[in-house]
C-alpha cells in the first residue's frame, strides 16, 4: 500500500517567501496546496510541482470564500499537516497621521484577519486528528516600530501575539505553532509597498546582501521537520548586516 505524503497548505504562494515555501516543502516530501490571487502564477507553480501540488484561487481577506475554498478540497487533500500562514504585505511608508485608509484596511484585513480566517478553517481538523503544525510568517517589524512603519509594524506585532496565543491554546494538544520573523528579504515586498515604484523599491536593498525567500523557506522546513516533541516556537532571521528592523549597515 502506497503511503500518502504529508500535506502542507501555503497561503500567498504566488511569489516571494510563499512560493519558496511551496517549493522547499515539496522538495522535502510534502504535497502542497498553493493559494493566492493570481491564477497564472498558481497554474505555473502547479505545472512546476506536478501532481503533488493543488492550486486554490482565493483571497484570504474574504472569510466566506476562504472557508469555502478549504471545504472544497478533495477528500484525499483535506488532512492538512502543515499550515503556512504567509499571505501578507506592507503598503505605503507614510507618517501615521498622513496614512492612506485603504492601505490600512488592506494590511489589517490580509496580515491579521486573513491569518485568523485560515487558522480557524484548518486548525480544528489538526486538533481532531491529533497532529499538525502551524507556521505564521511574522516580521522583525513586529518587535519594534520603525519610522513610518506604524500600521504595518502594528499588524506584525499582532501576528506575534496571535501566534503566542494559539500556542498557549494548543498546549494540551500535539499541534505545534511556530512564528518565523524575517528581516530584510528581497522579494516583491517593497515593490508592492511602494505601489509598483520599482526604482524606490530597489533602493531598499542597496548596499546590503538581503535575505532571499529560500532562506526563510529553509527555516520553515527546519521547524516542521523537528521531532514531534520539539516545538520551535520562534525564529528571528536577519541579514548579516541588519541588527533590527531599523538598524542596517549599508556598504
Amino acid at each position: 500500500m502506497t503511503q500518502i505524503k504529508p500535506t502542507a497548505l501555503v497561503t500567498g504562494a504566488t511569489s516571494g517567501i510563499g512560493m519558496s515555501c511551496a517549493r522547499r516543502l515539496h522538495a522535502a516530501g510534502y504535497r502542497v496546496i498553493v493559494t493566492g490571487r493570481n491564477p497564472a502564477r498558481l497554474n505555473s507553480l502547479k505545472d512546476e510541482l506536478g501532481a503533488d501540488a493543488l492550486p486554490l484561487l482565493f483571497d484570504v481577506r474574504d472569510r466566506e470564500i476562504a472557508e469555502a475554498a478549504v471545504a472544497s478540497l478533495p477528500p484525499s487533500w483535506r488532512e492538512i499537516d502543515v499550515l503556512v500562514n504567509n499571505a501578507g504585505l506592507a503598503l505605503g511608508l507614510d507618517k501615521e497621521h498622513e496614512g492612506d485608509y485603504r492601505d490600512w484596511d488592506t494590511m489589517i484585513d490580509t496580515n491579521i484577519k486573513g491569518l485568523l480566517y485560515m487558522t480557524r478553517a484548518v486548525v480544528p481538523g489538526m486538533v481532531e486528528r491529533g497532529h499538525g503544525h502551524v507556521v505564521n510568517i511574522g516580521s522583525v517589524a513586529g518587535d519594534a516600530a520603525y519610522a513610518n512603519g506604524n500600521v504595518y509594524c502594528g499588524t506584525k506585532a499582532a501576528v506575534k501575539a496571535i501566534t503566542d496565543g494559539l500556542r498557549i491554546d494548543l498546549a494540551d494538544t500535539p499541534v505545534r505553532v511556530t512564528l518565523v520573523k524575517p528581516g530584510l528579504v528581497e522579494t516583491r515586498f517593497s515593490e508592492v509597498r511602494f505601489h509598483g515604484d520599482t526604482e524606490r523599491a530597489a533602493n531598499v536593498y542597496k548596499g546590503i546582501s538581503p535575505l532571499t525567500g529560500n532562506d526563510i523557506a529553509d527555516a520553515v522546513v527546519y521547524a516542521v521537520s523537528a521531532p514531534p516533541h520539539v516545538q520551535v516556537a520562534e525564529m528571528l532571521i536577519l541579514a548579516t548586516h541588519q541588527a533590527s528592523g531599523s538598524v542596517i549597515c549599508r556598504k
